[in-house]
């Protein structure tokens, strides 16, 4: 009987020495956590996001990357086999939108509780102990080292996980026993990690949670890298929920890149049938409130006789109003109501529209306004 010594006791370690101890192997997993699965049974918001129920091209799509290295892998042990696997196991599974699979009981502990259970029956010897080296002698594997003792094995499987959550266990430990092996390390990039932003608009909503809305990640270049249909929410360092998640995978340069998100909040309706619905629902005006249209030059002169009036910037200016101090709420600086340069076709390369456009874009009167207006005129490029 091959002895064999699976490092890590996450799903992947779970999975790997119940399929060697199937196979005939004596199979003894090392995992220093109090329990096995740790990081497992708090996936999915508690649930546990078995698979997606999707086809090989569909899989193969969604992972960034180099995900053909994956082929062959994900070829031999498909997501149908995966909820085979499971449904096998005693756990009824079920599928919900977008494909995804969970556990009937929307329960991750019956995923994990499954595998123990497993575990045990093939007689898989656990053992409480952190792996700090693969042995090796004359070119081939003797077995591991850990903290307490020595497992003498003639196979070694490497599953301790990444870095993305060193509380649960994943602390990097499988990369620093790769290297001492020779293999190469990629270095480790996020994936299926909340996202940081420095706009305080995201702490400001910091809860709000918002469903059925499509989310577009843009890079430098505005091109985009992600795109997709879903759940999100803000937090107070930045975003997170399904669809940041899922993001994450995509952005591969942080390095090197700033990204912008966009969220389109009704992603069903075109921008006409928007308008009409806004149109419809302040026509309906469950809240009884009284509009009223005015020319725009005579707001500020009548705002004190109203709750609640939209200005102008140029306007508010000229009524000694400071739109930055006063307003109760302000339009963002990328907003798409600006001012722009434009010409007649043909004259692009006019000597003077090029002086002109050299000149608005100049750091004088970039400067001129932001010592003038306060910022509530703001120049962009």
């Amino acid at each position: 009987m091959i002895e064999i010594v699976v490092i890590g006791g996450g799903a992947a370690g779970m999975m790997a020495a119940i399929t060697a101890a199937r196979q005939g192997g004596q199979v003894t997993l090392l995992e220093p956590n109090e329990r096995l699965g740790k990081k497992l049974n708090i996936t999915g918001k508690g649930r546990c996001n078995v698979t997606n129920d999707c086809d090989q091209e569909t899989l193969m799509a969604n992972i960034p990357g180099n995900g053909r290295f994956l082929y062959s892998a994900l070829t031999r042990f498909t997501p149908q086999d995966a909820m085979a696997f499971f449904e096998g196991l005693g756990v009824p599974l079920k599928v919900e939108r977008g494909n995804r699979v969970f556990p009937v009981s929307d329960r991750s502990f019956d995923i994990s509780g499954a595998l123990e259970r497993e575990l045990r029956r093939l007689h898989v010897r656990w053992v409480r102990d952190r792996a700090r080296e693969i042995t090796v002698q004359d070119g081939h594997v003797t077995g591991v080292q850990g903290e307490k003792q020595h497992y003498p094995a003639s196979a070694v499987m490497l599953a301790t996980g990444g870095v993305s959550y060193p509380a649960t266990g994943s602390t990097g430990d499988g990369y620093a026993m790769a290297a001492a092996l020779g293999h190469t390390i990629v270095p480790p990039r996020g994936s299926l990690v909340p996202l940081e932003s420095g706009d305080p608009d995201c702490a400001a909503m910091q809860g709000l949670s918002l469903r059925n809305v499509e989310a577009t990640v843009l890079n430098d270049r505005n091109k985009p890298v992600f795109r997709e249909f879903g759940e999100m929410l803000f937090t107070h360092f930045g975003v997170s929920g399904p669809l940041m998640l899922s993001a994450s995978a995509h952005l591969r340069r942080w390095d090197k890149e700033q990204y912008r998100l966009v969220i389109d909040l009704k992603p069903a309706l075109d921008e006409q049938k928007l308008d009409t619905r806004i149109l419809r629902d302040i026509g309906e005006n469950p809240k009884n409130l009284t509009f009223t249209e005015v020319e725009a030059a005579t707001i500020p002169s009548i705002a004190s006789e109203v709750d609640l009036a939209v200005i102008n910037s140029n306007y508010a200016l000229g009524a000694g109003l400071n739109p930055v101090e006063d307003a109760l709420a302000l339009e963002s600086s990328d907003s798409p109501y600006v001012n722009v340069l434009v010409c007649k076709e043909g004259n692009e390369n006019n000597a003077a529209i090029q002086a002109l456009a050299e000149a608005l874009h100049s750091d004088a009167v970039k400067n001129y306004i932001a010592e003038n207006f306060d910022g509530a005129v703001i120049a962009v490029d």
